[in-house]
């Protein structure tokens, strides 16, 4: 289903959200209700991985820095905009209450694995206001192409840092510290046809 294909009439609130069924996860961009379906196996292997990768050094501070809060498919307000990117890191001393149910602190990265299903509503709708809110890192995993591609932002925008592929080594910011083998990431195989 594409982006526009999940749109719904305008005007949203986000007690919509709670009427979505159970199987699709919902977000409100920019005035529109989006209703995406539950990630696959290949989207979900990619996801609980890279948190696997990171939470380690980055969260707990085994072999690597420590420092973060690393979460998977958190909330995010950003006044009404309701968004939930598949992977979210916030510097522990910039988030107070990570219980919470939602965030309002906008973090210091995001990571959005990608599908056909929602690849132009996470580009070309969601990008634009991570980079407004102050998120200043952002990854995107495609795991049919097998590729990363990090940013930075640069003012209300995003830089393209670099791109990764396939069974690169990967050493890229905010998490340059510890080295993750993009391998493990992508189902094991040749890559899927599209």
């Amino acid at each position: 289903m594409s982006a526009s294909d999940q749109k719904r009439t305008k005007p949203v609130s986000y007690r919509d959200l709670f009427d979505l069924p159970e199987h699709k996860v919902g977000e409100i961009v920019e005035g529109e209700l989006y209703a995406s379906p539950r990630p696959s196996g290949r989207h979900g292997l990619s996801t609980i991985v890279l948190a696997h990768e990171l939470v380690g050094p980055f969260q707990l501070g085994r072999n690597g820095p420590g420092g973060w809060w690393i979460l998977i498919e958190p909330e995010i307000h950003f006044g009404e905009n309701v968004l939930v990117p598949d992977l979210a890191a916030w510097r522990k001393d910039r988030l107070g209450d990570v219980g919470a149910t939602y965030f309002t602190t906008p973090p210091d990265w995001i990571c959005e694995i990608l599908s056909p299903s929602t690849a132009r509503l996470d580009r070309i709708r969601k990008m634009p206001l991570y980079a407004r809110e102050g998120v200043r890192h952002a990854w995107l995993i495609d795991p049919i192409d097998r590729t990363l591609e990090t940013f930075v932002r640069a003012g209300d925008a995003w830089r393209t840092a670099r791109g990764y592929e396939e069974t690169e080594m990967v050493r890229a910011p905010p998490f340059e510290d510890v080295e993750i083998d993009l391998s493990v990431l992508w189902v094991p195989g040749p890559s899927a046809e599209k």
